[in-house]
């Protein structure tokens, strides 16, 4: 069961601590117990009720309203509304839920329901990336486990293949020859498998090499595809102090092309890119220099 302190509460749904206390008192809306310690914490039933109340209070419905449902009545409110309306914020609390719950139809629906309004690339962009955020909250506070985390990135993964799967191999002359690769050791692929979506959307000439590459499997089909660029997502591997060795022998083996670096390992401030590497801080400026192409 997760612990969440009313900061935390603040973070994932909005809505001001102060204003949750308010309600808290008023409405007996959430029931927070107290540690050993005497520490007051929340719930996970005080999330999925305080995520509830958020999507429907931004929608116009009053507190006083709210307050009078069961909990069952607001869930199902916001679901009719999450499937009814374009909107993105319904979209990621229900996936939100789904994953605390570990429901797996419910995160199906509210994952496909955006894809199918929007198209695949809006809707990774404006609710599947606020999703991955918001969990990343969840983790640096110890909220979710690996099993949370592996249950939603295989069905995303699963729908970025079926998205990949559906797309013609048509290339546009002159298209930009890319090679996709993890490091060695790196699992975490979603993130790569969004870039080869948005590579070959475009109808670039995309090689996609998949998790955890050795350096000379890596060489060996280089040297036969001859790619103009070389794409890797650097997030849990290589290790904190292999990072910049690896950055060096990307960029001193692959002189005639221009090497994409993104991930949180790419943030360090203390690393130094070689004039033919690129770091992205964001999924958006690897969009953006895909455009340029």
């Amino acid at each position: 069961m997760g612990q969440y302190a009313i900061k935390e509460l603040e973070h994932l749904s909005g809505i001001k601590a102060h204003t949750i206390r308010i309600w808290e008192q008023r409405y007996n809306l959430l029931q927070p117990q107290r540690t050993e310690t005497n520490i007051r914490f929340y719930s996970d039933d005080d999330l999925k009720t305080i995520l509830n109340v958020s999507a429907l209070t931004s929608k116009g419905f009053k507190i006083s309203k709210i307050a009078q449902m069961t909990r069952e009545e607001l869930r199902n409110q916001v679901l009719e509304l999450a499937v009814s309306q374009a909107d993105n914020q319904y979209q990621i609390d229900a996936m939100l839920l789904a994953m605390i719950e570990l429901d797996e139809a419910k995160f199906e629906k509210a994952l496909t329901t955006p894809i199918l309004q929007s198209g695949f690339e809006s809707a990774m962009l404006e609710v599947i990336y606020p999703f991955l955020e918001r969990i990343g909250i969840l983790w640096q506070t110890s909220n979710i486990h690996p099993a949370h985390e592996h249950f939603v990135s295989n069905l995303i993964r699963r729908k970025l293949i079926v998205a990949i799967d559906g797309q013609t191999l048509e290339r546009k002359e002159n298209a930009a020859r890319f090679i996709l690769f993890l490091p060695e050791g790196e699992l975490h692929e979603l993130a790569l498998l969004f870039i080869n979506f948005l590579a070959r959307s475009r109808r670039h000439h995309v090689m996609y090499l998949g998790q955890s590459l050795p350096f000379n499997d890596l060489l060996e089909v280089a040297n036969t595809f001859k790619p103009d660029h070389l794409v890797s997502v650097f997030t849990s591997r290589p290790e904190t102090g292999e990072v910049q060795p690896l950055i060096n022998s990307l960029a001193e083996s692959f002189p005639n092309a221009e090497v994409w670096l993104y991930g949180a390992q790419m943030q360090n401030e203390s690393l130094f890119f070689p004039s033919n590497i690129k770091r992205f801080g964001r999924i958006t400026e690897v969009i953006t220099s895909l455009n340029a192409l």
